[in-house]
């Protein structure tokens, strides 16, 4: 048996490894035996398994945010990677740890931090600086530390953050390219755009969506926060107020795609195809980790289930 990471599985091994179980579904075959469709991580990726004829001792063993010791086969279903499961136990030595089992942002905090904060210092408007000063300075920690979503994109730590640095590298691309484009007030939607995500995700680690997320939106969210701090700054009256708030409610682009508005400004247009950009970019680089170059990708639902394919050269 090999012990190994996600990331370094092959098609036909058999392993024994430690895995934190991030999702857990219980099923029935139509012969009437109980399976689990799980899913497993550690600090390189993700990877679905199944195991089928489930014992009750398994069942109980998998709960969501357990580390537990896996034995299976790594095989191939419709081009990507999946476990078949043989036996789930539980780890010979208590797991406190768990840096060895959660992804983090490949880009180090510190780093992050440095182009988020000198993206902010190098504002002119005051309305729109100062809101976010204040705004981040309540939620320093978790801003740099969120993922941008539970599963979709840049679904890791510090996810959030490297997210919003990707979109502010684009961002002030075109604002050279463009010079009509207000680059205050396009770089301020770029890194509060998400800022509500810290409402509605449950943290950092084993991410879910909390009763106020599911009820309410971070986009809703967002654009309260950015008027309750305008309201305590004593800008709730000027148009950099609306402008920002607009900027929040239209950054999805489409009403299909949970925007209450439209883009009426050119900066909110930019913001939401910046937003897209960026998160879809994500989203392929993660689908093409695992597949070999001259192979197909799984289909993607986020991406209108295409399957993508890796270039050889």
């Amino acid at each position: 048996m090999n012990k190994k990471v996600i990331s370094e599985l092959k098609e036909g091994e058999s392993i024994a490894s430690l895995y934190l179980l991030s999702n857990v579904t219980r099923g029935i075959t139509n012969a009437g035996a109980p399976y689990l469709s799980l899913v497993f991580q550690d600090k390189t990726g993700t990877i679905d398994a199944k195991l089928w004829d489930a014992s009750s001792e398994e069942i109980n063993l998998a709960q969501a945010g357990s580390v537990l010791s896996v034995n299976a086969e790594v095989l191939k279903y419709r081009n990507a990677l999946q476990l078949r499961v043989n036996s789930l136990a539980r780890p010979s030595e208590e797991i406190s740890d768990l840096s060895d089992f959660v992804t983090s942002a490949s880009i180090p905090e510190s780093e992050l931090r440095k182009i988020i904060l000198s993206t902010i210092s190098s504002i002119k408007n005051p309305v729109y600086k100062e809101i976010m000063e204040q705004l981040i300075k309540e939620r320093e920690k978790d801003f740099f530390q969120y993922p941008a979503a539970s599963r979709i994109h840049h679904d890791f730590v510090g996810g959030l953050a490297q997210h919003i640095c990707g979109m502010l590298s684009i961002a002030e691309h075109l604002c050279t390219l463009y010079p009509s484009i207000n680059r205050d007030l396009l770089v301020s939607g770029v890194i509060l755009h998400d800022y509500g995500k810290l409402v509605e995700l449950s943290g950092a680690i084993m991410t879910e969506y909390t009763i106020e997320g599911k009820l309410l939106g971070h986009i809703s969210i967002m654009q309260a926060e950015v008027y309750r701090m305008a309201e305590k700054l004593g800008y709730l009256n000027r148009e950099e107020t609306t402008l920002l708030r607009h900027m929040i409610l239209a950054h999805h682009g489409a009403y299909e795609f949970g925007s209450p508005v439209l883009p009426l400004i050119m900066e909110a247009e930019c913001l939401s195809f910046i937003d897209n950009l960026d998160a879809r970019i994500n989203m392929m680089e993660k689908a093409l980790l695992q597949v070999a170059p001259g192979e197909f990708s799984a289909k993607i639902f986020s991406l209108e289930n295409r399957a993508l394919y890796k270039p050889k050269v």
